[in-house]
């Protein structure tokens, strides 16, 4: 497999402090090595016309969340769509309760989550509206949950519109089984989606960009002790930023905190003491076959974000180092 090596600058620091535009610079580099990038990609050329994106929001968010990331995204000449999403919403997944599978473990999306299905065909019908004539074909950007939705509408709709499925700290594989204390919270969903929806790829027709934030390791419950990140969970190659944050936990040893977040992890992935953004551990959001990307100091949620000390994949500073992605 080829190896690529795509230079970075200390300007590229995703920090408060520095949000002016990357400069070359040879001290510090992003490598590669998930996938090989077709020489059609990598072309300096840009399109006449930038594809519309459509953002799908995550669990518990609503479409309000994402307005500031529109404006941004606006201000990149990408017209933007968002799933038309409020919180109460989410509450129709209780129907889940009625469903044998629930209890089982075994859930499926649909028809549990018809609804959320038909809000990303409403916005993706109105993102073909603001292409004007364009390609035609359109961006998903999934936040947490709303990454494997995306996967589970472009499995059931079709992707052909689809050229880039870029998710922000979306947990795309599924809980181990059989370990103590561990509860897949999906309740088999997503299990579903690693065995019935497409393979990542990130080829010219369809690009599978997954994004993780390395924002505070967690800890175990009962173990006061620093351990060494990831632990026992294989990590996926990936393209790993070269950067850094003055605000993210960097915390020696174990706090209440980083116990918190630890079962949080634990539940995710199965292990507690691992590298995340606050929600989704890094080993979570990164897929296999994807462009995978960890950014430092990035924090999981726009609720509870700060651009100045809590930046999260949304923020102005942090965009800068995805939003590439959304123009070739």
């Amino acid at each position: 497999m080829a190896m690529s090596l795509a230079w970075l600058s200390p300007c590229t620091i995703i920090s408060p402090y520095k949000t002016n535009i990357p400069r070359r610079c040879s001290c510090c580099y992003v490598n590669s090595s998930q996938v090989d990038l077709p020489s059609s990609l990598t072309t300096t050329s840009s399109p006449t016309t930038i594809r519309p994106a459509v953002i799908l929001p995550g669990l518990g968010n609503n479409t309000n969340d994402y307005e500031k990331l529109a404006l941004i995204l606006k201000g990149y000449e990408v017209p933007t769509a968002i799933a038309k999403v409020s919180r109460i919403d989410w509450l129709r997944n209780a129907a889940g309760l009625l469903d044998t599978n629930y209890w089982t473990g075994t859930l499926r999306p649909r028809p549990v989550l018809d609804w959320y299905l038909k809000r990303i065909e409403d916005a993706v019908s109105e993102a073909k509206e603001l292409a004007q004539g364009g390609s035609g074909t359109l961006s998903f950007i999934g936040h947490s949950a709303g990454g494997w939705l995306a996967r589970v509408y472009m499995q059931e709709f079709g992707s052909s519109d689809i050229s880039l499925l870029l998710t922000l700290g979306s947990p795309h594989l599924p809980p181990p089984k059989g370990l103590p204390g561990v509860i897949d919270q999906t309740r088999g969903l997503l299990n579903y989606v690693e065995k019935n929806c497409a393979k990542a790829v990130y080829s010219p027709e369809l690009r599978y960009v997954c994004i993780a934030g390395r924002y505070i390791q967690g800890s175990r419950f009962f173990d006061s002790s620093s351990t060494s990140v990831m632990g026992g969970v294989e990590q996926p190659t990936s393209e790993v930023a070269a950067v850094t944050n003055s605000n993210a936990e960097t915390l020696t040893g174990s706090t209440f905190r980083t116990r918190f977040v630890g079962q949080g992890y634990k539940q995710v992935c199965g292990q507690a003491d691992v590298w995340g953004d606050g929600v989704v551990p890094v080993v979570s959001a990164h897929l296999k076959g994807a462009l995978n990307v960890t950014l430092e100091g990035v924090y999981h949620s726009p609720v509870g974000s700060d651009d100045a000390t809590r930046p999260w994949y949304g923020s102005s500073a942090v965009v800068e180092h995805w939003i590439r992605h959304l123009l070739v």
